[in-house]
């Protein structure tokens, strides 16, 4: 408790008194005030029953400590706006998910869904969040924390719902020797296959870079998810013809969108649309004309000595 208190009040005291923002020794006093305070709250329920010393899935005890841990991390985003503490938020907030469906049968069988839609949740929170920000100074405060928020709950939307790890998660839930095929599996055929094409389509209709990019690593994803149960082809050979096919659709786009095309191009945003290297060329290579001799004023003759100037210009 006493590290915890004085991790936090030094840290309060960089900020307030060095304008500390993200500059290294203030995120290493949150992650050690963090670190401390998390463990005094488990503390203090193992204290309470030993029931908290089990740290399964199946435990439903842990749904409390971790609520309250949940809150701590939630309220350390809001003060102090820091993308690494948002990740754990995002993560203790899904392992409660499964903790909780982890009581029953219909819970479990339920638990992909239920993933999907927390990711769905902390989706619409980011929109919200975004749009009251938008235009204050807050804006730039929580511009990291709230694009980790959003890469994390379209992450966690195609991860929810791929067939892979619902799979292999079902699998290890009910401690199979062996995973075996799962219950309505079309549809997270179609969930592993469908959500990163939207992805893909909204990032280009949207302009949004980080779901395009999500998008094109969850089609990777996808591409991984369907060689781990049907593989055609020797890994070797694949990788291979895979960069091969992938290297030419990237230069034939290079040069289709540019200039651009459908709304989408290849250059940057700040380079010149019309740019002319030979004129460049010719205007830093011309010489100026000579000025011309005589009219100008002439200095010389002036007279100095001593501290200062004498009385002769």
């Amino acid at each position: 408790m006493l590290y915890c208190l004085l991790s936090f009040g030094a840290l309060e005291l960089m900020i307030k008194q060095y304008r500390f923002y993200h500059c290294g020794a203030d995120n290493a006093l949150l992650y050690s005030g963090l670190g401390a305070a998390i463990a005094l709250i488990f503390y203090v329920f193992y204290q309470v029953s030993h029931r908290y010393n089990d740290f399964s899935l199946g435990n439903g005890s842990l749904f409390f400590p971790l609520l309250l841990v949940l809150a701590l991390l939630v309220v350390a985003v809001l003060r102090y706006a820091d993308a690494f503490v948002t990740i754990a938020a995002f993560f203790i907030l899904v392992l409660l998910v499964v903790i909780g469906s982890a009581q029953s049968a219909l819970g479990l069988a339920l638990l992909p869904f239920l993933v999907m839609g927390t990711a769905a949740a902390c989706l619409a929170l980011y929109r919200a969040l975004a749009r009251r920000v938008a235009g204050t100074a807050l804006a730039d405060y929580y511009a990291t924390s709230l694009l980790t928020l959003k890469l994390l709950a379209l992450l966690g939307i195609y991860f929810g719902g791929n067939y892979l790890i619902v799979r292999e998660g079902n699998a290890a839930l009910y401690h199979l020797p062996a995973s075996q095929q799962i219950p309505f599996a079309p549809i997270f055929y179609a969930f592993t296959a469908g959500i990163p094409l939207l992805y893909v389509v909204l990032g280009l209709r949207r302009a949004d870079r980080p779901t395009l990019l999500i998008g094109f690593l969850t089609l990777a994803f996808s591409l991984y998810t369907v060689r781990y149960y049907r593989s055609l082809l020797p890994p070797e050979v694949a990788a291979t013809l895979a960069g091969l096919v992938l290297t030419v659709v990237a230069g034939a786009l290079l040069r289709v969108l540019r200039p651009a095309r459908f709304g989408l191009t290849s250059l940057p945003d700040d380079e010149p649309r019309h740019f002319n290297l030979e004129n460049l060329i010719q205007a830093q290579t011309a010489h100026a004309p000579a000025a011309p001799a005589g009219g100008g004023f002439a200095f010389g003759g002036g007279q100095s000595g001593g501290g200062g100037a004498t009385g002769h210009f």
